[in-house]
């Protein structure tokens, strides 16, 4: 269970980083080529994937380790583990 759980997470962090990237990068490129906008409209748009990217990272990190301090508190102390 716990296997699976950390997939699904694992699985999260891989989408929440490259979907903003890769989609910002291609709405850049759709607008450079159909309003001749030029290299810019690209560089911005991969610059607002990148932020996009890290800011996405940050927060489902944050959410791992939240989670991983609940379900730490839920356990009891195993026999190597007490006081």
């Amino acid at each position: 269970m716990k296997d699976a759980r950390l997939l699904v997470w694992i699985t999260q962090l891989g989408l929440t980083v490259a979907s903003p990237l890769t989609l910002f990068t291609l709405a850049g490129i759709y607008l450079a080529n159909r309003f001749v906008l030029g290299k810019w409209a690209i560089l911005a748009g991969i610059a607002l994937g990148l932020i996009s990217a890290v800011q996405g990272l940050r927060s489902t990190l944050k959410a791992l380790d939240a989670a991983e301090r609940r379900r730490d508190k839920k356990q009891p102390p195993s026999f190597n583990e007490h006081d």
